[in-house]
C-alpha cells in the first residue's frame, strides 16, 4: 500500500487532526545537490483516482463536525454518497475498462490500474462502513432528538403499520413486478443504481415451479422517503422508507408462499459515455441512443444488505461478473442519496445553514440600464455571495433592446429551463441573431442539453454542437450592440456555468466588461467556435487548448527566472484539480529556484507538497465548506507588476489540451486589490482548510493560542453580504 492516501478508521469522537500552519517563507534553494533531483520520479506523484477519493472523504468528515447545523451534517453525508456514485460511475470503471482492454496507462504516480482498484476498493470498504456508522450513531440519533425520525419496522405502532398496509395495497403493490427466477425467467438487466430485492422463497406457485429465488425491482417512479401523516406520527416528523414498506409485506407479492429472506441491493454500473464523435454523422442522435446504454453499462459494484446470506451474495456477484472486493456490505439503505428528501420535505430551517441573501454591488443596484454601467467600468462579482442576477438581467434587457443586434453564447450546465435559456428564447423570438454553443456531453447534462438545444432551435436561434472531439467548456456570452454609429460590444466570462441554481451553491467569479480589446477577443473565439479557419490571434484572452498553458508554463518560468535572480517571487493558483504532469514539473522547478507558491486545490492534487530539495517552498491547501469552491484564480507577484487571471480551467489534461477554455485577465488596481484581498482571506482560513502533508495525509487546520477563527466563507459572507453568522458556515 502507497503511502498517499489516509484512511481513517472508525467514527472518531474527535476532531480531525489538528494542525496549524504558517505561510511558507520562500527560501533559497537548499544547497547544490550532486545531481538535480528528478523530477519525473514516481514518488512526487499522487494517483488521482486516489486523491479524488481524498477530497471525497473530506466531505464525508463534515458530517462530525458539531458545528455545523445537523441537516446540514447529514447533506454531507449524502453528497459522499452521490460524489462516490459518480466515483465508481466513472473513475473505476475507467480502469475497469483499461485492465479489460489490455490497455494499462500507467501516469506520472507509477501506480497501474490493477493497484489502484485494490486500493480504492480498501479506502472505500472502510469509508463505507464508517459512513453507515456516523448515520445510524450520530446523525439518526441527533435527528431523533429534533423531532425527525425515520421509523425501522420493528418500532411501528399499530396505527403506523395499518397506514403502512394500505399505502402499500394502494400505492406500491399495482406498480411492482416481481420477478421469479427459472428457466423462462432469467436475471433481469437491471438498471443503473435501482433498489432491487433478492427474495428467497419456499414452496411451489400455481404453475408447480420452486425455484426458490426471486427479485423484485422497487418501482422507480416512487418516491424512496415517505412522510408518515401526522394523525400516525406520534409527534414530530416521521418518514418510513419504501424499502421497509416492500420489505415488510414481502408475501403479499407471492401469494400462497413462504418468504425465508429478503433483502435489499444496488447494482452500479459503467456510466461513462463511449461514443466516437468522429465517427457519427449526427452527434444529437448518436448521443441519445448512448443515453440508454448508460443505464445498462457494465457493472462495477455491488451494494447488498449487512445481513444478507453469503449464498446469495455469491449469487449476486455471479450475476454480475463481479468480485467479492468489489461488492459493499451495509448496515442500512443501500441507496443513501434518496435521503435527501429528510432535508427537503422538513420545515425546520432552525436545523440548517441560515439563509441569506446575494447582495449585488451598487453600481449595478439602482442601474436602469445595465449597457451604461458596464461600459464605464468592469463589473466583478463573485457567487453566491453577490447575486448572479445581474448576469441574467443583462441578457433579458439585451432580449428587449431594439438596439441590440446579436447575442452569442456558450452553455455547458444550465438546465433547459432555466432564466438564462428564456431570455435567449425571447431574443431569438425578437429577432435578434442569438448563436448558441451547447456542449452536448456535459457529463450527465447530456439529456437536459439535448432538450434545451432543441428548444433554442424552435425559437430560432442557431445552435451549435462546438468543435468534434474537443468539448466546449468556456463561460463566455457577447452581445452586440448598434450605439450610434458604432457597433459595441459587451461581454460576460466567467469561471462557473450559466446554471442560476448552482450560482447559489458554487463559489465562482463573473466578470461583465464591454473592454474593446477583451470582447474583440471574446468575438473571435466565438468565430472559431462556429466557423472554420486558421488560429486566431487574441490580445487578452488566454484559450485552450492553443494558448493557455503555454502561457501559464511561461508565467511560471517568468517567475521561476525572477527568483533565481534573486527577486522576489511568487504565485498563488486556486483551482479544483491539479493532475498535469508538465504543469506539476515547471511549479516543482520553481520551487526549486525560490519561489514562494501557495495552491489552493479543492479535489484532486497529483503534486506532493512539501519534499525537501523538490516542494519545499509548496504549500496546498483545500476549502470544504458550506459551498462549494469552484473558482479558478491564477496569480502571478510578476516582479511586482501583478498579473491576476481568471479562467474556466482547471490544470488538468483535459481542460488545457482536450477543451476550449478560456483565462481571462482581471485589469484596474481596484478590482486587483480586491481579489488579492480574497484570495489572501483563502489563505488564512484555519477553519475549513485541510493541508496536504508530504506523505499524502490532509491534515485540518485549527486554531491555537487564542488566534481568532477565520473561516473564509463566512468571512465573504459578512463582507460582500452584510451577513453575521454566529457558528462557523
Amino acid at each position: 500500500m502507497s503511502n498517499d492516501v489516509v484512511r481513517p478508521s472508525a467514527v472518531r469522537d474527535t476532531h480531525p487532526v489538528e494542525v496549524t500552519h504558517k505561510s511558507p517563507t520562500a527560501t533559497a534553494p537548499p544547497a547544490a545537490a550532486p545531481t538535480p533531483p528528478d523530477l519525473s520520479d514516481p514518488s512526487l506523484y499522487i494517483h488521482r483516482e486516489l486523491s479524488q477519493l481524498q477530497f471525497n472523504i473530506r466531505v464525508l468528515d463534515q458530517a462530525l463536525d458539531e458545528s455545523k447545523p445537523i441537516l446540514e451534517r447529514l447533506k454531507f453525508l449524502l453528497i459522499f454518497s452521490s460524489n462516490l456514485d459518480e466515483f465508481f460511475e466513472i473513475r473505476v470503471a475507467g480502469l475497469k475498462s483499461q485492465i479489460a482492454f489490455d490497455h494499462e496507462i500507467v501516469g506520472s504516480d507509477g501506480i497501474p490500474p490493477r493497484k489502484a482498484l485494490a486500493e480504492i476498493s480498501d479506502i472505500t470498504h472502510k469509508q463505507i462502513e464508517r459512513q453507515y456508522s456516523i448515520l445510524n450513531d450520530r446523525i439518526l440519533p441527533e435527528l431523533a432528538r429534533n423531532g425527525i425520525r425515520i421509523v425501522r419496522r420493528n418500532e411501528w405502532s399499530a396505527k403506523q403499520k395499518q397506514w403502512v398496509r394500505r399505502y402499500f395495497r394502494h400505492e406500491v403493490a399495482p406498480l411492482v413486478t416481481p420477478i421469479g427466477l427459472d428457466p423462462t425467467h432469467p436475471f433481469p438487466l437491471l438498471v443503473n443504481k435501482s433498489l432491487n430485492f433478492i427474495v428467497q422463497l419456499e414452496g411451489t406457485d400455481a404453475f408447480g415451479r420452486d425455484s426458490g429465488l426471486a427479485i423484485v425491482p422497487a418501482p422507480r417512479v416512487l418516491p424512496r422517503l415517505i412522510r408518515l401523516p401526522d394523525e400516525v406520527s406520534e409527534g414530530g416528523e416521521n418518514f418510513v422508507l419504501l424499502s421497509s414498506i416492500i420489505h415488510a409485506h414481502a408475501e403479499e407479492l407471492f401469494p400462497g408462499m413462504s418468504v425465508r429472506g429478503c433483502y435489499q441491493f444496488r447494482l452500479t454500473r459503467n456510466a461513462d459515455l463511449t461514443i466516437d464523435p468522429e465517427d457519427v454523422e449526427d452527434l444529437a442522435r448518436a448521443l441519445r441512443g448512448e443515453l440508454y446504454s448508460r443505464r445498462f453499462g457494465d457493472a462495477v459494484r455491488l451494494e447488498v444488505a449487512d445481513n444478507c446470506p453469503p449464498e446469495l451474495t455469491d449469487y449476486l456477484l455471479r450475476q454480475f461478473g463481479l468480485n467479492a472486493a468489489e461488492m459493499y456490505e451495509v448496515n442500512g439503505p443501500v441507496n443513501l442519496a434518496r435521503l435527501f428528501g429528510l432535508i427537503t420535505k422538513t420545515l425546520r430551517p432552525e436545523l440548517q445553514y441560515p439563509s441569506f441573501t446575494p447582495s449585488i454591488p451598487k453600481a449595478l443596484k439602482k442601474a436602469e440600464d445595465l449597457f451604461q454601467v458596464i461600459g464605464r467600468q468592469d463589473v466583478l462579482l463573485l457567487h453566491p455571495y453577490e447575486s448572479f442576477a445581474p448576469v441574467v438581467d443583462l441578457l433579458h434587457q439585451a432580449a428587449k433592446d431594439p438596439t441590440v443586434l446579436a447575442i452569442k453564447q456558450t452553455l455547458y450546465r444550465s438546465g433547459a429551463n432555466s432564466e438564462i435559456v428564456d431570455a435567449l428564447v425571447d431574443a431569438a423570438r425578437a429577432g435578434k441573431e442569438v448563436t448558441v454553443v451547447i456542449e452536448l456531453r456535459a457529463r450527465f447534462d447530456e439529456e437536459s442539453n439535448l432538450t434545451l438545444a432543441s428548444r433554442l432551435q424552435q425559437a430560432g436561434a442557431m445552435v451549435i454542437y462546438g468543435v468534434v472531439g474537443v468539448k466546449t467548456h468556456a463561460k463566455l456570452m457577447l452581445i452586440q450592440r448598434r450605439e450610434g454609429d458604432e457597433l459595441v460590444r459587451y461581454a460576460h466570462l466567467g469561471t462557473g456555468n450559466y446554471h442560476t441554481g448552482n450560482a447559489r451553491l458554487y463559489t465562482d467569479y463573473s466578470l461583465l466588461t464591454s473592454d474593446q480589446a477583451l470582447c474583440e477577443d471574446v468575438h473571435k473565439l466565438f468565430s472559431q467556435l462556429t466557423g472554420m479557419g486558421k488560429l486566431l490571434q487574441m490580445k487578452k484572452l488566454l484559450h485552450a487548448p492553443f494558448t493557455l498553458k503555454k502561457t501559464l508554463l511561461e508565467l511560471i518560468a517568468r517567475e521561476t527566472a525572477h527568483a533565481v535572480a534573486g527577486r522576489p517571487a511568487q504565485i498563488i493558483l486556486k483551482v479544483n484539480a491539479i493532475t498535469d504532469a508538465k504543469m506539476i514539473r515547471a511549479l516543482y522547478k520553481a520551487s526549486i529556484a525560490g519561489v514562494k507558491i501557495d495552491l489552493i486545490v479543492r479535489g484532486m492534487c497529483c503534486l506532493r507538497p512539501g519534499v525537501p530539495g523538490v516542494s519545499h517552498n509548496i504549500r496546498v491547501r483545500s476549502i470544504v465548506g458550506r459551498f462549494l469552491e469552484h473558482s479558478r484564480v491564477y496569480w502571478f507577484l510578476n516582479n511586482g507588476e501583478e498579473l491576476f487571471y481568471l479562467a474556466s480551467a482547471d490544470l488538468m489534461e483535459r481542460n488545457l489540451d482536450r477543451r476550449v477554455e478560456t483565462g481571462f485577465p482581471v485589469e484596474g488596481k481596484k478590482l486587483q486589490g480586491r481579489l488579492k484581498k480574497e484570495l489572501d482571506l483563502y489563505l488564512s482560513d484555519n477553519a475549513s482548510a485541510w493541508v496536504l502533508q508530504p506523505d499524502g495525509r490532509y491534515l485540518r487546520t485549527r486554531t491555537t493560542g487564542g488566534q481568532p477563527i477565520r473561516n473564509v466563507q463566512v468571512q465573504l459572507l459578512e463582507k460582500l453580504c452584510g451577513f453575521s453568522v454566529a457558528k462557523d458556515a
